[in-house]
């Protein structure tokens, strides 16, 4: 048990040192991300939208009983999301240098913290099936993350998050696979039914943030050409998720 302990933790630990991996190119040169943040912003929404409905959707229904109670939780993560926006809102109104950030960059953080907890808690059940399996679902999670993160880093600076603190955030974030893990290791079958539930809250999430936060930020540019290239983006952020589906 001590062997899977290991793999599982250092697996964990590798899912979450991608959130510098990711955007490590990216961060080198802030000026020119914040030029063309709308292209990042782009991948952003079509990799939301393709892990949404490509990825973590049927993979809730896949794991589900209940398909009504599965598509209730779905429509929940959205209505979760748009209440907690709401109280955002009103905090961001208030005085200090909090108020700067937009709160599209605080639920990125959340939504994308329910995710990576559910990665950690994912690693760590294939380890317990076996050794080779649970390496072959760490491997897929990175290249699953990889993107993501990107986007989700585009989206922290494009809040008004600094570039230190935009990889600090993405990285906090990430380490939530490390809980995951944990918390699957200490409630055992307790931890994977809730887990049922976790996956369509989550991917609600993802489905509100890109369609009610981020692409209303891509219909501010109004250049044909910037327009046609967040077209490109977005069909790309989706095609990365669809080929996943050939690795995974």
């Amino acid at each position: 048990m001590t062997t899977i302990y290991l793999y599982s933790f250092a697996s964990v630990i590798a899912v979450s040192l991608v959130s510098f991996v990711g955007v490590f190119a990216l961060s080198l040169q802030e000026e020119v991300l914040r030029k063309y943040i709308f292209i990042f912003i782009s991948v952003a929404v079509g990799a939301l939208l393709g892990d949404a409905f490509i990825h973590i959707i049927p993979e809730a229904f896949a794991n589900s009983t209940n398909v009504l109670g599965t598509s209730i939780a779905v429509v929940a993560g959205i209505f979760f999301f748009f209440i907690l926006e709401k109280f955002l809102h009103w905090h961001h109104h208030g005085d200090g240098e909090e108020s700067q950030i937009h709160p599209a960059g605080k639920l990125i953080l959340l939504s994308d913290g329910v995710h990576n907890f559910m990665d950690g808690i994912i690693i760590a059940a294939s380890f317990l099936v076996s050794i080779p399996v649970g390496i072959a679902t760490t491997v897929a999670v990175v290249l699953h993350e990889i993107p993501q993160e990107v986007g989700d880093f585009a989206v922290l600076i494009h809040s008004g998050y600094t570039k230190a603190r935009a990889l600090w955030l993405n990285f906090l974030s990430g380490l939530c696979a490390l809980l995951g893990a944990l918390v699957l290791f200490a409630l055992g079958d307790l931890a994977s039914n809730l887990s049922v539930w976790f996956l369509p809250v989550a991917a609600g999430g993802f489905v509100y943030i890109a369609v009610a936060d981020l692409i209303p930020e891509l219909h501010k540019t109004k250049e044909v050409r910037y327009s046609l290239l967040q077209i490109l983006a977005l069909v790309a952020g989706v095609l990365a998720m669809v080929a996943l589906t050939f690795i995974e």
